[in-house]
């Protein structure tokens, strides 16, 4: 006879196998974005004769080694009507970030502004206070934000871009991104994060967004200021993709949309080290406990007790061999699921081979999803040489 701690794994189990056939169908589901010219209508909310379409919004911190490679990427952006602007925020770097780009600037076939919060001795740091101090700056009506480290494919402003003037009452974009880099850890990382931008894109499909990615999405200025931005969460160095996504949603629940287009893929380098790995999961789970919502707790707790059935497994198989064929059973539907999700969203982001590093990510991840969600619930973590607080 089956334990009970058993029946609740093959319980759990078949829960996340259901979860990721839903996700599964949603993102099957979600239209793929072509990107083509076209005229602005007004309620699309682009351009008009006195503004670009877009202000571009790149919070920094000594990136000089990055910043070249995405104003090279924003230099070769298709025509969109209306054009776009760029404003780059210099978050007290201590290398010559800020005089690149001033540099930058004289030479850039669009308009690019350099802004310092170290010009206001009273303004907070990190990347919130980056954004607010580039929305209040900004021009446009969009706001499309990235980051300093990313690389933006030429038809990534014409994507966003079409979905504002299809769909006039959209009021969030959220995009894809890409880990890039060689090697073992790099691609667990790179499967670990589609398996984020896959349920990121399926919970918005569902109506029901959880996730989404700063380094690649976009918003209306207008709808920004309706929910007061950041108001609520401000003081929290994290989240400012995710409070607000979820701010936004409340506020304009049929406003949200996932961008399904090659064209609008980001990329962004894997974190080099076990231990840069580790701060930056850190610095994203530490918003968790932040939630104001249900959707994105519940699926974090169902995720987390999914990857727990692996080590928790072994462990009572250990105690209980008669329970042995249970808890192999429970695995094998942990896997399917992550393997029904992960092969579309693989196959859109090029990267197909991924899925049979599956069970070589499972074998590590439930200790490590522990590890870093208990280390982010302490609220602290050090990113990019300083101390944060949440």
């Amino acid at each position: 006879m089956m334990s009970l701690f058993t029946l609740l794994g093959a319980g759990l189990a078949t829960a996340y196998l259901e979860q990721m056939v839903r996700f599964r169908r949603a993102w099957q589901r979600l239209p793929v974005v072509y990107a083509t010219a076209v005229e602005p209508s007004p309620a699309s909310g682009l351009a008009s004769a006195a503004s670009p379409a877009f202000s571009i919004l790149i919070a920094a911190r000594n990136e000089v080694a990055t910043l070249p490679d995405l104003l090279a990427d924003l230099a070769r952006q298709q025509s969109v009507l209306g054009g776009f602007e760029v404003l780059i925020v210099d978050d007290h770097s201590t290398d010559t970030t800020a005089a690149l780009v001033a540099q930058a600037a004289a030479a850039a076939p669009f308009p690019l502004r350099l802004l310092r919060l170290s010009d206001n001795p009273t303004q907070p740091t990190g990347k919130k206070a980056a954004i607010a101090a580039a929305i209040a700056a900004a021009r446009a009506p969009w706001l499309l934000l990235t980051d300093a480290d990313c690389r933006v494919p030429a038809g990534w402003v014409r994507a966003y871009a079409a979905v504002a003037q299809a769909e006039p009452a959209v009021q969030f974009i959220s995009g894809p991104v890409l880990l890039t880099s060689r090697g073992w850890l790099a691609t667990l990382q790179g499967l670990e994060l589609a398996g984020l931008v896959g349920v990121g894109a399926a919970s918005i499909g569902l109506n029901a967004p959880t996730m989404c990615n700063g380094a690649n999405l976009a918003y209306r200025r207008d709808a920004f200021e309706a929910v007061r931005g950041f108001a609520g969460n401000e003081a929290i160095a994290s989240g400012d993709d995710e409070f607000l996504l979820h701010k936004l949603h409340q506020q304009f629940p049929e406003g949200i949309r996932f961008l399904k287009t090659p064209e609008a893929i980001v990329r962004t380098a894997a974190q080099p080290t076990l231990r840069q790995l580790l701060a930056q999961r850190v610095r994203w789970a530490s918003k968790w406990q932040h939630y104001q919502t249900a959707a994105p707790r519940q699926l974090a707790v169902l995720v987390l007790l999914a990857n727990l059935l692996f080590p928790l497994g072994a462990l009572l198989w250990w105690f209980r061999p008669q329970d042995g064929l249970w808890i192999m059973g429970a695995w094998l539907l942990k896997l399917l699921g992550d393997g029904l999700l992960l092969g579309p969203v693989l196959r859109f982001l090029g990267r197909p081979r991924w899925l049979a590093w599956v069970p070589v990510l499972q074998l590590a991840y439930g200790p490590y999803a522990l590890l870093v969600g208990l280390l982010g619930l302490r609220g602290g973590y050090e990113w990019k040489g300083r101390q944060v607080k949440n």
